[in-house]
């Protein structure tokens, strides 16, 4: 069995959390391949190492001395390394690091540093291979991921590896400088090592046991999803719930390579298993609940507007020619709403309803501000009556007005337009109704 474990910034802030991980690699003689991130905080109002190292680097563009906040960044891998007893000195990359500050070689290099230093640390400290990501990890020459490439390279690599630390968030274009992901893109380069050694598991470590039911930040300690499929994570990122980086999922769905989301201060929980298809029940009838504020919607009525060829089309082209992209089209007989985002619309309003005026002639116009759109996901919910009805009896026993209800045909998801204030008070009462009433 092959197991690719990737590491955030949390699991590998300090000493300490290096010999939890350290511990967690050595219990399971599998988990061969490392991606580890930059060290993250090691207490509240404590700087990451990633944001040092854009300080750090933006200061030297300035012309500035920025050599005492990379002494800063030197301490702390060096308070790491003492902590670990390790026989490694790093002077050589930090001497190479303040060359290349001076020589502006960019943001995206800088930011990378703080990987590729705790890559060295991790391979030491395990004594496995160390494999400088961008060797490995191709992006073309438009800034994309070249996913082909990559995966020739990485297999080929690490077929000659028996265990090896990759790190994480970037990798390198054809004339070798370096690239990164966006931020928390080492979870994308882990799901890129998994596909190309073939991994029956891909564990990523964080600090929480899982992926939650909803945001602990409105409901306190939310249920942990025990499986949730690559479809459901996908509409449940999109609408705000963050725990993995969402381009992740592909080159592993694409293997069919499942993920397990696990907590590295409690790595006996079982954590959450992200996988193709599951037959296995869910817990509950949902599997989560995420949102966002800050939508308006525009609504536009018209007599018989549902015999008018192409009017739809005319409607979105408006949208379209204003740059302006859509989230949701709910429509009846006589009408058609639009949802957008607020900030987006906003500077653009009048011309977009000009547009819609010249395009298809409506009766009326309407707009409403200050909107926001909940996501009830699950697979649960086709194969159980009544879930819609459920949830406006919950939101309707919490004085919430709903503004719009959209369910795909999938019936994986159903979405829900409240108003800003009522978002948080929505988001409790359908979590009320599903989860604290089949506890």
């Amino acid at each position: 069995m092959k197991k690719i474990v990737k590491f955030g910034g949390s699991s590998l802030a300090n000493a300490e959390q290096f010999q939890k991980v350290g511990e967690i690699i050595r219990s399971d003689e599998s988990r061969r391949y490392v991606v580890p991130s930059a060290p993250g905080k090691r207490f509240d109002g404590d700087t990451k190492v990633t944001d040092l190292l854009y300080k750090c680097y933006n200061t030297a563009v300035e012309g500035e001395d920025f050599i005492p906040i990379l002494q800063e960044i030197k301490g702390r891998y060096y308070e790491i390394i003492r902590g670990l007893n390790l026989d490694l000195s790093l002077e050589d990359e930090f001497a190479q690091i303040e060359a290349d500050f001076k020589a502006q070689a960019g943001t995206d290099y800088a930011a990378s540093r703080g990987e590729f230093l705790n890559g060295k640390v991790m391979a030491a400290y395990l004594g496995y291979e160390f494999v400088d990501a961008a060797d490995v990890i191709r992006f073309d020459k438009n800034g994309n991921l070249d996913a082909e490439k990559t995966d020739r390279l990485l297999s080929k690599k690490l077929a000659k590896c028996e265990r090896a630390v990759i790190p994480g968030f970037y990798g390198a274009g054809e004339d070798g400088k370096v690239k990164t992901f966006s931020r928390g893109g080492s979870d994308v380069t882990g799901s890129l090592v998994a596909k190309a050694i073939k991994a029956d598991l891909y564990e990523n470590w964080t600090d929480v046991s899982g992926f939650l039911v909803t945001d602990p930040r409105i409901v306190k300690n939310p249920e942990v999803i025990e499986s949730i499929t690559y479809r459901e994570l996908r509409e449940l990122s999109y609408m705000g719930a963050t725990v993995l980086h969402e381009d992740a999922i592909f080159p592993v769905r694409k293997e069919g390579i499942p993920i397990n989301i696990k907590n590295t201060n409690r790595p006996e929980d079982k954590g959450t298993f992200i996988v193709e298809s599951t037959c296995k029940k869910p817990k509950f009838t949902i599997t989560g609940i995420a949102g966002k504020k800050g939508f308006c919607s525009i609504n536009i009525e018209k007599s018989m507007m549902n015999s008018e060829v192409g009017f739809g089309r005319k409607v979105l082209q408006v949208f379209e020619d204003q740059g302006i992209s859509f989230e949701h089209v709910p429509s009846g007989i006589d009408t058609m709403t639009v949802y957008v985002h607020q900030d987006e619309f906003e500077e653009k309003e009048q011309q977009v309803i000009a547009g819609i005026h010249r395009a298809v002639q409506p009766d009326f116009v309407e707009m409403e501000s200050d909107l926001a759109l909940i996501a009830v996901v699950g697979r649960g919910m086709k194969s159980t009556r009544g879930t819609a009805g459920r949830i406006f009896s919950a939101l309707a026993h919490a004085n919430v007005n709903v503004k719009m209800i959209d369910q795909g045909s999938s019936e994986l998801n159903i979405i829900i337009g409240v108003e800003n204030r009522d978002f948080e008070t929505a988001v409790k009462a359908i979590y009320d109704i599903f989860v604290i009433t089949q506890i």
